[in-house]
C-alpha cells in the first residue's frame, strides 16, 4: 500500500485543491464583472441545462443541503438571476426558473471557468487527466457506499 504523506492528507481533508479552484473562479469573476459565488454559479449550471425544475432536484445535483440551497436561491434571486415560480400541479412546490439576465450569463461564466480550467490542467497530459478522473472517482466510490 502506498504511504500517504501528512500534508497530502491535510491536503486532501481540508479542501485546499476545492479552494485553490474556488478562490481562482471567484477572482475571475470578479475581473470580469460578474457578481456570483462559484456556489451560486453552480446553481445557474444545473439550470442552465435543465430550467424550471424543484429546489430539491437542485439540492440534488449540487450536493447541498435544503437550507444552502434556499439560501442560494434566494441570493439569485435578489440578484433577478432566477425566480420561483409555484407549480401548476402542486402549488406546495416551486420551480426555479433561469430569469432573461440569469440565461444570458451561461456564455460569459463558461468562458471565465473554462480559462481557469484550462490554467489549472496546464502541464497535465490527457492520460494523467484520464486517470486522475478515474482514482478521484474510485475515492468518491469508495467513501458513498
Amino acid at each position: 500500500m502506498v504511504k500517504v504523506q501528512d500534508n497530502e492528507i491535510f491536503d486532501i481533508l481540508t479542501g485546499r485543491v476545492s479552494g485553490v479552484i474556488n478562490r481562482s473562479l471567484l477572482r475571475a469573476f470578479a475581473a470580469q464583472g460578474v457578481d456570483i459565488t462559484t456556489e451560486q454559479w453552480s446553481v445557474l449550471a444545473c439550470l442552465w441545462k435543465k430550467d424550471k425544475v424543484t429546489q430539491q432536484t437542485l439540492c440534488d445535483l449540487t450536493r447541498k443541503d435544503k437550507p444552502s440551497m434556499t439560501r442560494l436561491i434566494d441570493n439569485l434571486e435578489r440578484h433577478h438571476l432566477v425566480v420561483r415560480v409555484s407549480d401548476a400541479s402542486d402549488r406546495r412546490i416551486n420551480l426555479i426558473h433561469l430569469t432573461e439576465l440569469g440565461a444570458k450569463m451561461q456564455e460569459k461564466t463558461t468562458r471565465i471557468v473554462q480559462g481557469v480550467v484550462n490554467k489549472a490542467l496546464d502541464g497535465i497530459s490527457d492520460e494523467e487527466l484520464v486517470r486522475s478522473r478515474e482514482v478521484l472517482l474510485r475515492i468518491m466510490k469508495n467513501l458513498d457506499s
